[in-house]
C-alpha cells in the first residue's frame, strides 16, 4: 500500500494526506486557509499523532522567531556592528583598488 492510499507516515487513512498538511501547516497557524481547509487540517492533526507532533515543533519554533524578533539589540551593541561593517567596508574598497 502506498503511503497516499493509507494517509501518510501514520498509516490511518485521513481527508488529507500527511505530506499535504504539513507542506500547509503554516499556514494552518498562521490562520491563513479557508474555513473548510483549517476544519481538514485540524482533523487530521486530532487523528495523526506524527502529523501533531512536527506541527507542535513547527508552531513552537515559529513563536521563539517571532519572539526573538521583537526584541532589539542593545545600542552598544548595534553601535559596534555598524563600526564592524563599515570597517569591512573600507578594506574591500581599498583592496579593489
Amino acid at each position: 500500500m502506498s503511503p497516499s492510499s493509507t494517509g501518510g507516515p501514520c498509516g490511518d487513512p485521513h481527508d488529507r494526506d500527511c505530506a499535504e498538511v504539513l507542506d500547509r501547516v503554516f499556514y494552518f497557524i498562521d490562520n491563513e486557509l479557508a474555513d473548510a481547509d483549517q476544519s481538514e487540517i485540524q482533523h487530521h492533526l486530532d487523528e495523526c499523532g506524527p502529523c501533531l507532533q512536527k506541527y507542535d515543533l513547527e508552531r513552537t519554533v515559529k513563536a521563539l522567531v517571532a519572539r526573538s524578533c521583537s526584541e532589539h539589540a542593545p545600542e552598544t551593541l548595534r553601535e559596534k556592528v555598524l563600526l564592524r561593517i563599515r570597517t569591512v567596508q573600507v578594506e574591500i574598497h581599498e583592496t579593489t583598488e
